[in-house]
């Protein structure tokens, strides 16, 4: 359901609602929040909630400048983990400078902007996520260990399924909070398992993912385990990914769901996307680990798509029922604003341009090999540039190579990665 704002203000004066949650991500897609009492929201809707800028990774790019939250009121939802008496309720928030203007760094205003952009050009984007995780068992001190918390393989049901309720209680949450997953199961890897999500507008679907990350990690902690979105938590085990799927509309022609790929956008689309899959990749592979997951099992690195299910970074379904486009290249660790957002344009560069697929099965590039190197792509790339604020692609480009830095230089790699990735992502 959506609310007005004054519908939120008469809702926590009714259902005996304390605090309010203010939710939004750093350049690293990285959830973060500030909480308000409740009595103080009629205030923030009109004047923000003050950040300390500096304080919050990527957000130097303000220069220094004051940013304020605010929340979006057709965000609002009540978290169903935290206590029914004294209710806590969750809006994500657009971020502005104190004259109102938006924050270059926001990653919503971001896709926002993509989003009116593919409008413009009389298109419509549906966006759907398949996103994996896993589980490890904690050890007496509850602190998380790399056991596994099953040894089933793909689809397997319980009892060798032991994350069955686990998945349930997810799904039972996300419901409450007004998010419909459509699957879920076991996936291929020890303790691993994927939930999936209709599509929906790119804003939407980019809300969803940090809510259902938010959702996993709570529900695992009350059942005693540790839930790791991390893309490659155990050497030689399966990888955490998530498979977007793409549809593309002609702008007010959603009603009757007809499919652009019989005029050739959804081919031009894709080849767009996939032209600009190696510069992109910071923002779909953003972390030193993400590329330890990459050409493995069935993740892959070469830039190539297919119309039949394998290993390809794009699978097109433009005949039949199904998913008519799906990107394979990112994991549950991007920023999901600016990852949607930039495949947004790269896909109507696609359609402006009358883009041709390569070959099928061909490979068409790859993605870089680690990522020092995607840095450097994003970096030179005129693509990102012309979309991605000068101010905030020069942070998050320094800010990558350090970690890439740091990694390399790190004694105990395990201990690097365990402390920056396996305890938090």
């Amino acid at each position: 359901m959506i609310y007005s704002e004054n519908e939120i203000l008469h809702y926590i004066e009714e259902n005996d609602v304390k605090f309010i949650k203010l939710t939004f991500c750093d350049l690293h897609g990285r959830l973060k929040n500030i909480s308000i009492l409740s009595s103080e929201l009629a205030s923030t809707f009109e004047h923000g909630a003050k950040l300390t800028a500096k304080k919050i990774a990527g957000f130097e790019a303000a220069g220094g400048r004051d940013l304020f939250l605010f929340p979006d009121a057709q965000t609002m939802t009540v978290l169903p983990w935290r206590p029914q008496q004294g209710r806590v309720i969750r809006m994500f928030c657009f971020i502005r400078y104190s004259d109102g203007t938006p924050f270059e760094g926001d990653g919503r205003y971001f896709l926002k902007k993509a989003m009116k952009a593919a409008v413009s050009a009389g298109y419509c984007f549906r966006f759907g996520t398949s996103c994996e995780f896993t589980l490890f068992k904690r050890d007496v001190n509850d602190l998380p260990t790399r056991i596994p918390h099953d040894y089933a393989g793909y689809c397997d049901a319980a009892p060798d399924d032991k994350g069955e309720n686990i998945r349930r209680d997810v799904c039972l949450t996300l419901e409450q909070m007004g998010i419909h997953p459509y699957s879920s199961r076991h996936e291929s890897g020890c303790g691993q398992h994927e939930i999936d999500f209709n599509a929906s507008s790119a804003l939407k679907a980019a809300d969803t993912l940090l809510s259902f990350k938010s959702a996993v990690k709570s529900v695992a902690e009350t059942h005693g385990v540790h839930a790791s979105f991390m893309p490659k938590p155990v050497r030689d085990g399966h990888g955490n990914g998530m498979h977007i799927s793409l549809n593309i509309f002609p702008d007010g022609d959603l009603l009757e769901e007809r499919n652009a790929s019989d005029s050739g956008v959804l081919r031009s689309a894709a080849a767009g996307i996939m032209r600009r899959l190696r510069d992109i990749a910071l923002f779909t592979d953003s972390t030193v680990n993400s590329y330890d997951r990459l050409a493995e099992f069935s993740s892959p690195r070469d830039i190539s798509w297919a119309e039949d299910e394998g290993i390809q970074l794009i699978r097109l379904n433009t005949e039949g029922s199904g998913i008519p486009l799906e990107i394979r290249a990112a994991d549950c660790v991007c920023d999901p604003y600016f990852t949607f957002g930039l495949i947004i344009y790269a896909a109507l560069e696609g359609l402006s341009e009358g883009i041709e697929l390569p070959q099928e099965n061909t490979p068409a590039g790859t993605l870089p090999a680690d990522l020092g190197e995607a840095a450097e792509a994003a970096g030179a790339s005129d693509f990102v540039s012309a979309h991605i604020p000068a101010n905030v692609l020069n942070k998050l480009v320094q800010a990558k190579k350090n970690e890439w830095h740091e990694y390399n230089s790190a004694y105990d790699k395990q201990a690097y990665s365990d402390k920056n990735y396996f305890y938090t992502l």
